[in-house]
């Protein structure tokens, strides 16, 4: 992920509280990657979102080590194709 932006620069929003259901193992690799980084859930899914809309990758090489290891510890084997393949169990 980025650096965090020089104050001067930063850009006022307003957030919203949201309840999203999300695959267990991936929310576990997304929470390790935001402590890893010492920000919150929410800003890192905001800076994913952010540059995906851009088409940019939002991660560097060692950040995509990082999360190598982290979805090993939670063993999470799915990938981008099987984002569309996914299903509940009822």
């Amino acid at each position: 992920m980025p650096t965090k932006p020089v104050k001067s620069k930063r850009k006022t929003i307003e957030r919203t509280q949201t309840g999203i259901r999300l695959e267990k193992r991936i929310l576990k690799v997304l929470k390790g990657l935001a402590a890893y980084h010492e920000i919150s859930l929410g800003d890192l899914i905001e800076g994913i979102c952010l540059h995906a809309f851009e088409g940019k990758a939002p991660f560097n090489k060692n950040t995509l080590k990082k999360i190598r290891e982290i979805k090993q510890v939670y063993e999470l084997e799915l990938t981008a194709a099987d984002s569309h393949l996914l299903a509940e169990n009822d």
